[in-house]
């Protein structure tokens, strides 16, 4: 399960990609997206450390991503905030299971890991956006 604060990063990042590369503010982007002002911003400061925003300080200034919509995918935001995605923290570091590598389970949740990020490798903002309806 991804956490909160991964969907609101993804809500974010969608609300950017239909911004036409336009500067948009916190409270802005919280309001539209319904995102709390205070956590939007601790998540802005992990997009911006990952390399997918970017900020512009001073008066009317504001985030905007950094690349094009077409080039930023639901698994590198979700991994921006939450860290690697695995099934089971076995994935990751087998040597964390006493059953480890004689688990018959092991190798399907590192084959569904594996399908789950290739799907969200496969899902950019700009096919999002152009889903997306603004309120």
């Amino acid at each position: 399960m991804i956490t909160r604060e991964a969907d609101y990063a993804i809500r974010c990042i969608l609300y950017m990609s239909g911004a036409g590369g336009k500067l948009a503010n916190v409270k802005e982007i919280s309001g539209a997206m319904e995102i709390p002002q205070s956590f939007l911003a601790k998540i802005l400061q992990k997009l911006l450390k990952a390399d997918i925003v970017e900020s512009v300080r001073g008066a009317g200034g504001g985030f905007r991503l950094k690349k094009q919509p077409s080039e930023v995918n639901l698994h590198e935001v979700v991994v921006a905030i939450d860290g690697t995605m695995a099934l089971n923290r076995c994935v990751d570091d087998p040597s964390t299971c006493e059953l480890y590598p004689e688990c018959v389970v092991h190798p399907i949740w590192v084959d569904v890991s594996r399908e789950l990020e290739a799907i969200l490798k496969n899902k950019d903002f700009r096919g999002l956006a152009e889903k997306y309806v603004r309120k």
